[in-house]
């Protein structure tokens, strides 16, 4: 089985970055003159996927003018959250609300994507269908992470997350499937609601990342990946 629709979450305010994020959503911010929402798209190029749908709140006429202009091979729709940011987890549901599908690959675009991910992607996909699960987080130990003030999530052991000795991290990227959100609306809520739920029934899956993990936590990790 393969995963079809791929989501980029693209409507945060990004006030970490103030003040660049005032006049440049963050998903449009480059790193080598490439923005962080193309190496995204391009990571779900590389992975042949065939539809992305992504959302947009804040400066969101930038991004849509961005996708528009450059015509990637790819279907792409934007939806806007609407008159008010609906958070991680009701800008999924309201993604998901937009297409037929079951199962979705999700990526914040504020991680630095490159080919080094396409395998380990696959890899989760595969296990994913293999073990029929209905979530699963790519996570990387936190040594890994290039911002060395970044704290642990979770702990992954025998593909299970939990909450303790947290040395792993969330690294922007998971499989969800639709009926985890079946008791939800598209209103105001964190993704982190649906995984507190599945850590209280230890069903939380990770699946483990082992590439050097960047990630744009704030204006200094930014200014230092620049120099790079």
């Amino acid at each position: 089985m393969k995963i079809k629709t791929a989501l980029i979450l693209c409507a945060g305010l990004g006030k970490r970055l103030n003040p660049l994020t005032l006049k440049t959503p963050k998903p449009l911010l480059k790193l080598n003159n490439i923005t962080m929402l193309e190496m995204c798209i391009n990571m779900i190029l590389e992975l042949r996927m065939e539809k992305v749908i992504l959302n947009t709140f804040h400066l969101g006429d930038q991004i849509s003018f961005f996708i528009k202009n450059k015509k990637f091979p790819i279907d792409i729709k934007v939806i806007e959250d609407g008159n008010k940011i609906l958070d991680t987890g009701g800008g999924i549901l309201n993604m998901m609300k937009n297409s037929k599908e079951e199962n979705f690959l999700i990526f914040n675009p504020d991680t630095v994507w490159t080919k080094n991910y396409f395998n380990e992607i696959k890899k989760m996909q595969n296990f994913y269908f293999l073990n029929e699960l209905n979530n699963i987080l790519l996570c990387t130990n936190k040594n890994l992470s290039f911002d060395k003030n970044l704290k642990g999530d979770f702990n992954l052991k025998n593909h299970i997350l939990r909450k303790k000795d947290n040395n792993f991290i969330y690294i922007g990227c998971q499989i969800l499937n639709k009926n985890l959100f079946k008791n939800y609306k598209p209103d105001n809520f964190s993704i982190s609601k649906i995984w507190e739920e599945l850590l209280s029934k230890n069903q939380l899956n990770g699946f483990e990342s082992f590439n050097k993990f960047y990630h744009l936590t704030n204006l200094e990790t930014f200014k230092k990946l620049q120099d790079l």
